[in-house]
């Protein structure tokens, strides 16, 4: 099923997600954001063609729960969101409550924790990510309420192929000159730590500042350090790689890549977001073949059981993982080490690397 997107523009977008990806069919202004595949209240990505034109994610999951998640599926909502971010600017200083916090501050179901693909980016380009080792809480609040944002907090170099798995509790940034595709957690829940607004850069008053302030310090946590990483290849074939970007318990994106000598072939047992960042492909599944344009998204239900992807090619696969069976098996297999493996984030063999 192909996806609509939905776009936002905010103040540090631009035109680098039509310009230098390729997509199509979206307003010719800045846009910051377009959300690939989306269950959340405010930006309900829906189906595009076919006989279920028009269906919302929600829609899709209450009438073919299983079928669109597997037989082991409970829950409400679709687990995954994507988008593309255009950091032409500077993103806000900001968090996304963990799943902990969110239900105890903010009486939502979960909270929301990333990860970044670096697509592109300028050299020199930085993020904001984590506090930095030794800066307590009364220390951080001071620099935050100054918008010193580099006396307390991590500045890392991003290169393009990087990825940063980005738990919730984390203060993060990135940009100018950035380009990201962002897998996560549904929700829109976010504290910020900046005196203007993003939606058009108009000021923050006093008071909300404050108050913004005030929530962000009770869900940060100070121990959360992210590391990029290049992430875990497995040569299947000549020219055929699957490369492990990131993966934890809320999600695992991965990018597939083929040249024209085979095709890419893949077996699955839950929901796959493939998105497009290469030239226009062919995806087929045993029950048809659908054509996926630059920077389009696609969702192929459990049901499908396995697809092939003929080269050239260049797509990120996001799905909900059984972390022991989709990503560690197959890694041990190619004969990947356990601290290896647990560099890609959460849940893996026990370890949390991003602390």
């Amino acid at each position: 099923m192909r996806l609509t997107a939905t776009t936002r523009t905010l103040v540090f977008g631009g035109h680098a997600i039509a310009e230098h990806l390729g997509k199509t069919g979206i307003p010719d202004w800045n846009i910051a954001e377009t959300w690939e595949c989306s269950d959340v209240e405010t930006s309900q990505t829906t189906v595009a063609d076919g006989p279920l034109a028009g269906h919302t994610l929600r829609r899709l999951l209450a009438a073919h729960p299983r079928e669109l998640m597997g037989p082991d599926w409970t829950g409400d909502r679709f687990p995954i969101l994507t988008k593309f971010i255009d950091a032409t600017g500077t993103l806000p200083v900001h968090l996304h409550a963990d799943d902990h916090t969110a239900r105890r501050l903010e009486a939502q179901p979960n909270g929301k924790t990333e990860a970044w693909h670096i697509l592109d980016a300028r050299p020199g380009a930085t993020a904001l990510c984590g506090v930095t080792r030794g800066i307590d809480a009364a220390r951080l609040r001071a620099a935050l309420e100054a918008q010193d944002f580099d006396a307390v907090l991590r500045r890392l170099p991003v290169r393009p192929g990087e990825t940063l798995y980005v738990p919730g509790g984390t203060l993060h940034s990135f940009g100018p000159g950035t380009l990201v595709y962002e897998i996560e957690q549904t929700s829109d829940i976010q504290q910020h730590a900046m005196r203007w607004n993003m939606t058009d850069g108009s000021a923050v008053p006093d008071a909300e500042f404050t108050a913004n302030l005030d929530m962000l310090m009770r869900e940060v946590d100070l121990d959360l350090r992210p590391e990029p990483t290049p992430g875990l290849k497995i040569t299947l074939g000549d020219g055929v790689d699957r490369l492990f970007l990131c993966a934890g318990p809320h999600f695992a994106l991965e990018r597939w890549r083929a040249g024209t000598t085979a095709p890419f072939r893949h077996t699955f047992h839950t929901a796959q977001i493939l998105t497009n960042v290469g030239a226009t492909v062919h995806v087929t599944t045993p029950n048809r073949s659908t054509r996926l344009a630059p920077a389009q998204t696609l969702l192929v239900p459990a049901s499908c059981a396995e697809l092939e992807i003929a080269g050239p090619a260049d797509v990120l696969c996001g799905y909900l993982p059984d972390l022991a069976r989709d990503v560690a098996a197959p890694l041990v297999a190619a004969g990947y080490p356990p601290h290896l493996i647990a560099t890609l984030g959460e849940g893996l063999h026990g370890d949390t690397p991003s602390r």
